[in-house]
């Protein structure tokens, strides 16, 4: 089977913005636009074709990103709209990895909303080239030019025009297309699918020269040759200012922001052009980066079907009818169906089943997937999300994906024993599609804690698993996600010694346990001279101090930012063993870490409220009662936004206790920002709480 569409012509594009912004409604007009659905399905119907899970249908919102392909003026063009709550961060983190351009959607009321600026941040992290559309522009209260105001200066990008629009709210009627000079008017009648180009009414002109001259400048800052022209007062073709455009969108010196209202069928021909003309092909992107597995050389793979082989697995999803299905993102080479192919992350050689591209949970099969294609491969059972698939003969390992650790956890049981099993193979699906959603056992409750980023995201958890699996379970309160870390540097030296009867148990360690910055992790550095352990028994102490750290060495919870230098030892010709070094350095690390000024840490979460004005000041009273810190206040009409950190502790049923604070007038995103030490008196009655609950179960 032939390639559909040349490389230079395949774009490879998602959608993001904050929740309610109007992503799936966007992307829902794209689909009808290019010819890909045949209807337009809406979010508030809970009939649209990128929701086509239950929850999302029935909550109006996009839980899990979802990917489709369409084609657009002879360019094919492969999507994936992705969430935008800050629970479902990974759905954004995962795509944005393997996309090579971003749609940036901003609410032309709301403008750049907290949830904006985190998704924004993280096209910024994997250098994607964005373009923003202002949509929402029929809204009451709509302001472009406030939004591309607040874009730059929120965001730090250089937020240019290339079209504005013609009255704004219920006035809305067309836009003013910078590039090609005109206006546009579109038909109510057809849904927007026909629309008339006009010339720019006099009452405009003036405008529309100020903004076609902004445009230019900010381009020929980056065009030595359009620069030249433009200080001559020469004459400067369409394409010459969309070649300096596509330029300076590539190397990040503009964001060209469009707009439209997509829920009134509005600007979204005139988005689809800037894709295919802004924004870049797999060709114009550097080559891909990857290392060789077996010794770490930096290795490139250039996008190209004649390259070998190199693509990233970058999302798992369990169908009920195919299976495990496992998306892909081909950066070299060719993804052929029926072919092995090596997992280099896993060292695993694998045979790839059928191929799919994927249109939402629909799917057309496909022989081969190509260079700088998306689709989802069946019969890879080892791989997760992350892994690099390759040619077994010229082995790369692409970067992973890095995803945060979850922040809350709830106990689990099953209603009936009988159910215990499917409870398990269910979790392990769950787990194998959300690397942000945890399933552990407690050690010492050994209760089954399935943990994730927040209320919302645990809450569609227990959903799913009553509707996809079938199972029905028993909740717990919620759990906060505690760390343990310590303040001081403290040496200790440990003995391990046992007899009995046969062969002993002997095992001497010393070292220094000191703490790290925040955020750091874990070090072990062995400092042993002059054999005083043998080399084979090192990483036995080492995984000792590791099982001490994961079970918590104070109040039962992870220890996290610690560094321990293993200094001295001993150990006996006869009764020494791994087993004895690893029982030893665990017991070591607990005695140290004890004497080391142990303090328990909290998650803080970054809270943004928007309140009438009328009710500010209860707001951030309230804030403040639950030991947080208002960080900031601004206005937005005739709102207020109020920004604070606060413990996820003191955050449990905020949503509703907000409501009733304000009379369901504001609301709150919230984002999971950093750890910080527990206040000592409260930390003690969280773990006297801890140590009765375990007492309870005994």
């Amino acid at each position: 089977m032939a390639r559909k569409c040349p490389l230079e012509r395949v774009r490879n594009i998602g959608i993001m913005a904050h929740i309610d912004a109007g992503k799936t409604t966007c992307t829902e007009r794209i689909l009808f636009y290019t010819g890909r659905s045949h209807k337009i399905g809406e979010v508030h119907d809970g009939a649209a074709t990128m929701d086509w899970m239950v929850q999302e249908q029935e909550r109006g919102i996009t839980i899990t990103s979802a990917a489709t392909m369409t084609f657009w003026k002879d360019h094919q063009i492969n999507i994936i709209d992705t969430p935008g709550h800050v629970d479902f961060t990974v759905e954004v983190e995962r795509s944005l990895r393997v996309l090579d351009g971003v749609i940036g959607l901003f609410c032309a009321v709301g403008g750049v909303q907290p949830q904006s600026e985190t998704v924004w941040r993280q096209a910024e992290k994997y250098d994607v080239p964005r373009i923003a559309f202002v949509n929402k522009m029929d809204r009451i209260g709509a302001d472009y030019f406030g939004v591309v105001s607040a874009i730059q200066r929120e965001l730090g990008a250089n937020a240019v025009p290339v079209n504005f629009p013609i009255g704004e709210g219920a006035e809305f009627i067309g836009l003013v297309d910078l590039l090609d000079n005109c206006a546009v008017y579109y038909e109510e009648g057809d849904q927007g699918t026909t629309f008339r180009e006009e010339p720019i009414p006099d009452s405009l002109k003036e405008e529309a020269d100020k903004w076609r001259k902004n445009l230019i400048e900010a381009v020929s800052a980056s065009d030595e040759a359009l620069l030249e022209k433009f200080c001559a007062d020469e004459e400067i073709t369409r394409d010459e200012i969309l070649a300096a455009i596509r330029k300076a969108t590539h190397s990040f010196d503009i964001t060209p922001v469009l707009c439209g209202s997509a829920f009134k069928n509005k600007g979204v021909q005139r988005l689809l052009d800037a894709v295919v003309e802004i924004l870049p092909s797999p060709l114009d992107l550097p080559p891909t980066i990857g290392t060789n597995p077996d010794s770490d050389e930096e290795l490139s793979r250039e996008a190209s079907d004649d390259g070998k082989l190199a693509a990233l697995a970058f999302k798992i999803q369990t169908d009920k009818h195919v299976g495990k299905l496992i998306y892909v993102r081909v950066y070299s080479g060719i993804l052929k169906a029926g072919t092995y192919v090596l997992n280099s992350t896993q060292d695993k050689k694998q045979r790839v089943g059928r191929l799919l591209v994927m249109h939402a949970n629909r799917h057309e099969m496909v022989d081969e997937l190509y260079t700088g294609e998306i689709g989802a491969v069946v019969g890879l059972a080892d791989t997760i999300t992350g892994d690099t698939l390759c040619d077994e003969d010229h082995p790369i390992l692409l970067e992973a994906i890095e995803f945060p650790a979850p922040v809350l956890s709830i106990a689990v049981k099953p209603e009936s024993n009988s159910d215990r099993d499917k409870l398990g193979k269910a979790l392990q699906k769950l787990a194998e599609e959300d690397p942000t959603f945890v399933v552990s056992t407690d050690p010492e409750t050994d209760d089954t804690l399935i943990s994730g980023m927040g209320e919302l995201h645990l809450d569609i958890i227990m959903d799913r698993l009553k509707r996809e699996f079938s199972v029905v379970v028993e909740a717990g309160a919620p759990q906060v996600a505690y760390r343990e870390t310590a303040k001081l540097s403290v040496e200790h030296r440990e003995r391990y010694s046992k007899q009995s009867g046969g062969r002993g148990q002997f095992a001497e360690v010393s070292f220094i346990v000191e703490p790290m910055e925040p955020g750091q992790g874990f070090e072990f550095a062995n400092e042993i001279v002059g054999g005083a352990i043998p080399k084979e028994y090192i990483p036995a102490v080492e995984k000792g101090v590791i099982d001490a750290m994961e079970k918590g060495a104070w109040a039962g919870y992870p220890v996290v930012d610690m560094r321990v230098r293993l200094v001295d030892g001993k150990y006996h010709e006869v009764d020494s063993s791994e087993q004895a070094f690893r029982i030893c350095g665990s017991m070591a690390f607990k005695a140290a870490f004890l004497k080391a000024n142990p303090q328990l840490l909290e998650p803080i979460m970054s809270v943004h409220v928007t309140t009438p004005e009328d009710h500010s000041g209860t707001v951030t009273g309230n804030i403040c009662a639950k030991r947080g810190r208002v960080t900031g206040m601004d206005s937005q009409g005739n709102a207020q936004i109020i920004r604070g950190m606060v413990p996820l502790g003191n955050l449990f049923g905020y949503a509703s206790e907000l409501r009733n604070l304000t009379q369901g007038r504001a609301s709150f995103v919230m984002k999971f920002e950093h750890y910080e030490a527990l206040p000592f008196s409260l930390a003690e009655e969280i773990i006297e709480k801890r140590k009765a609950k375990l007492e309870g179960r005994r």
